[in-house]
């Protein structure tokens, strides 16, 4: 399989791995085809996510994505960071192989899962597009 040399970088020295002991909210999600799991913690202060931190079990790809999500949205504002879909972890990353494309979307759905978890913690109004991604990846968890 060919990866980009940015993959590679990120598989070999991810940056951000670990747990947020204080986390504001945590996502976590995985695939039960391949195996992966990922486990992502945010920090928010003001609306801005201060620190991010992920514990993934998986291939090259998904520790990886989910080490450059954590670059791409720590110190953006929630606002900005719901807009973020795979697409930008694919790019940033300089392209994945095709049947790799699902760790992107792991990533993005850790993310939004953190961002639902802390609305919920917070007693915060969740925004309509998170909540319709939370739905979508509670049914795919049912399957």
């Amino acid at each position: 399989m060919n990866y980009s040399k940015k993959v590679m970088r990120h598989f070999r020295k991810p940056h951000n791995v670990g747990k947020i002991k204080d986390a504001s909210g945590v996502g976590e999600v995985g695939n039960l085809v391949c195996g992966d799991m990922m486990k992502l913690y945010i920090k928010v202060k003001d609306e801005v996510l201060t620190d991010v931190k992920f514990e993934t079990y998986g291939c090259a790809a998904a520790i990886a994505t989910s080490s450059v999500i954590t670059d791409l949205v720590k110190g953006k504002k929630i606002a900005k960071v719901l807009k973020m879909s795979n697409k930008d972890i694919i790019e940033e990353l300089g392209g994945l192989p095709p049947i790799k494309i699902h760790c992107s979307l792991l990533s993005v759905e850790a993310l939004m899962e953190a961002l639902w978890n802390y609305h919920k913690k917070e007693g915060k109004k969740v925004p309509k597009e998170l909540e319709k991604r939370h739905e979508m990846i509670a049914k795919v968890r049912q399957v």
